[in-house]
Parts: C-alpha cells; sequence; structure tokens
C-alpha cells in the first residue's frame, strides 16, 4: 500500500491545479452570459450588500473546471493510482453533479429550506454508498482506531457533509468570500497530502484527496477574478454547495480513511489535520451558522429566515469596507488553517508562536475601526 520509494507527483498535481484555474476561468465568461439568458439574477434584496443585479449560477463555471481537471489527471500516467482500487472520485463526480444541479434549480427558480435539505443529504449519502466514507476513527481513550460499519460510518459522513455545505452556503454573502475560503482549506489540504505522499513514500490512498484538493483549488482560483468585488457574477448555491461537499469529501479521503494504527501518538494531530484544517476553515462559517440559528429562534422565526446579522454584516457596520471584510475573513480563517496543518509538518513550538502572533495581529486589524471611532467621537465631546 505505501509504495516506497515511489516519487511524489507534485508537478503533475500543480497542474491539475493549473487546469482547473484556467478552465474555470475562461468558462465562467460563458456562465454568465448563459445565467442572465437563463433568468438566474441575484435581484438586490434589503439584506443584500450589491445594488445591482448580479448574474448568479457561477457554480457551474467552478463545476466545469473540476471535472475537466479531474478527466486531465486521469490522462497523467504519474496520477493513475488515483483512480485505482476505490471509486473516490466518482464518487465526488457524481454526487457534486447532483448537488450542482440542485443548486441550479435554486439559483434559477429558489427552493424552499426543506427540499434543498433533501438535496444535500441526497448528494452526500450518494457519495457514502458509492464508497466515500468515513471507516475508522480515533479513539483517544485507548489510542487506537475503531473500524466503523457501513452504516454509522455513512451517517457520520453525510453529517459531516451537509454541516460543510451549509457552511459554506451561509457564508456566500460578500464577494469573494466562499470562493476565497474553499481556496485557502483546499491549498491547506493540498499541502497537508503533499507531505503525507513524501512521509509515506506515495501511499495510494493520499493520491486522491491531493489530487480532489488541487482541482477545487485550482477551481475556486479561477473563479475569484469574476467574483470578487465588485464582482460580475455570484456563485450562487450551485457553487457553494459544491465547494462545501468537496470540502467534506478531501477531509473524509485524508483522515477517515487512513489507519492510524502503523503511527504513534505523536502523529495522530498530524493524520487527523485534514480534517482539523477544514474545521478550522469552517469555524467561522459554522460559527455564524450556529449564532443564526439561535438567533432566528429565539425570535421566533424560521431558522432559515434570512437576515442582515452575519458577521460580514457586522464588519461592515463597525467601519469596514467590502474588500477588507473579505481580506480580515482570509486572515482569520488563514490563521486557523495553519495552525492545524503546521502541527504537522512543522515543531508545534514554533507553530503556536506563529499562530499567537497571527491572531493578534488579526484581533488588532480587525479592531480599528472602531478604536478610530472611539477616539473620534472622544474629540467630538465638548470639555467640562
Amino acid at each position: 500500500m505505501t509504495g516506497q520509494g515511489a516519487v511524489v507527483p507534485l508537478r503533475e498535481l500543480l497542474l491539475v491545479l493549473l487546469v482547473a484555474s484556467t478552465v474555470t476561468f475562461l468558462a465562467t465568461g460563458g456562465v454568465r452570459l448563459m445565467a442572465i439568458a437563463f433568468g438566474a439574477v441575484a435581484v438586490p434584496r434589503e439584506r443584500d450588500v450589491h445594488v445591482k443585479p448580479i448574474p448568479r449560477m457561477g457554480g457551474v463555471g467552478i463545476y466545469v473546471g473540476v471535472v475537466s481537471a479531474i478527466l486531465f489527471a486521469q490522462q497523467l500516467p504519474a496520477l493513475r493510482r488515483g483512480f485505482e482500487w476505490q471509486h473516490d472520485i466518482s464518487a465526488v463526480l457524481v454526487a457534486g453533479t447532483l448537488i450542482v444541479l440542485v443548486g441550479i434549480v435554486d439559483d434559477r427558480w429558489g427552493l424552499d429550506a426543506l427540499t434543498k435539505f433533501a438535496g444535500q443529504v441526497t448528494a452526500a449519502g450518494v457519495m457514502a454508498v458509492m464508497g466515500l466514507s468515513w471507516v475508522i476513527v480515533y479513539d483517544p481513550f485507548n489510542n487506537e482506531t475503531v473500524v466503523l460499519d457501513r452504516l454509522l460510518g455513512g451517517l457520520i459522513t453525510v453529517g459531516i457533509t451537509v454541516v460543510m455545505i451549509n457552511a459554506m452556503n451561509f457564508v456566500d454573502g460578500l464577494d469573494g468570500l466562499a470562493a476565497g475560503l474553499g481556496l485557502i482549506a483546499a491549498l491547506a489540504v493540498f499541502v497537508f497530502t503533499i507531505g503525507l505522499l513524501n512521509e509515506q513514500g506515495g501511499a495510494a490512498d493520499t493520491y486522491r484527496p491531493a489530487l480532489l484538493a488541487a482541482a477545487l483549488a485550482g477551481a475556486c482560483l479561477g473563479f475569484l477574478p469574476h467574483n470578487f468585488q465588485p464582482a460580475r457574477i455570484f456563485m450562487g448555491d450551485s457553487g457553494s454547495m459544491l465547494i462545501g461537499l468537496m470540502l467534506a469529501a478531501v477531509s473524509t479521503g485524508a483522515s477517515g480513511r487512513i489507519p492510524l494504527n502503523g503511527f504513534g501518538p505523536r502523529d495522530v494531530v498530524g493524520l487527523l489535520s485534514p480534517l482539523l484544517l477544514v474545521g478550522a476553515v469552517m469555524f467561522i462559517p459554522v460559527l455564524d451558522l450556529v449564532l443564526a440559528i439561535v438567533r432566528r429562534v429565539r425570535a421566533g422565526v424560521s431558522f432559515s429566515t434570512p437576515d442582515k446579522m452575519h458577521l460580514h454584516h457586522r464588519l461592515l457596520q463597525i467601519g469596514h469596507s467590502h474588500r477588507r471584510v473579505v481580506l480580515l475573513i482570509y486572515l482569520w480563517v488563514g490563521v486557523l488553517a495553519f495552525g492545524a496543518v503546521g502541527t504537522a509538518l512543522m515543531d508545534r513550538r514554533l507553530v503556536v508562536l506563529l499562530m499567537a502572533g497571527g491572531l493578534v495581529f488579526a484581533l488588532v486589524v480587525t479592531a480599528i475601526p472602531g478604536l478610530r471611532r472611539g477616539d473620534a467621537a472622544g474629540d467630538r465631546t465638548p470639555p467640562g
């Protein structure tokens, strides 16, 4: 399984990333015209931050980029091992197609929350049934791995996937935000899997998450020029849900499928880094999601009722510009993601030190508009 002595196909994986980025960038222009003709246009609402109609359904461009990159990878002899034995790639393609179709319908006509949730569960369930599922979990009390039966593993996979899908869906409220977070998470998993490939001498199990992470990172990168403020197209639910599903897939492939019995206790955090770092990247969106649900339940309205109290709305209210809000969230998420993956690649004391410095810097930068406003208010207070 380990294939000691195998060469890590870094050049080929970077080519996959490049193909995904290029195809997505080129395809998104055509998707924009198609979305306008199809009537998939976001008309500004009271809670939105854009002021003119913007076409959505940009997730179709991301999907085209991912699929093209995977088909390209299949033609490269150095990456053939990623398509052997297990059907992870096929599972992601089928589940991704389903979730994008659900997203297209929602982008054009709108879907109620229950129908959309059913579509998410179906896509996640198909991915698990086709074989991309958690099969082991780590038991910290006995320092051993526990093999899951097919049903329990599938339920865990569906739960994690649906949470990630909705977290990405909730955070997609500012130009470039969801695509940037997807890029950060995918790059972090990619870096980790490259390290794991090198450590294990090219193990076939690590080819698949590395390949999928490269394809997703490239697609998000290619979409950003169209989506960064001021956006010419929104990714819509077709894009945010696809990114969430693929992040769940790469974290499952890189964490839930690698047996830990052959590794010491120090390696556990490293081997679980894909899930930890995706969790780190998802922490802010998931926190935003949980707070939104609590806020709406306390107000006596449906948890799916939209409002203008999300994290990015609050940052705008304290004085940050649209672009600065997006870059700030990139910074927070990047620090968390680095802290998660860095423990597996660097000295952990250095990682903790750098992460602490990064968090302090992010906190100061985030608070600057409020501090300035407080100083200005103090200057205007009459003496005496």
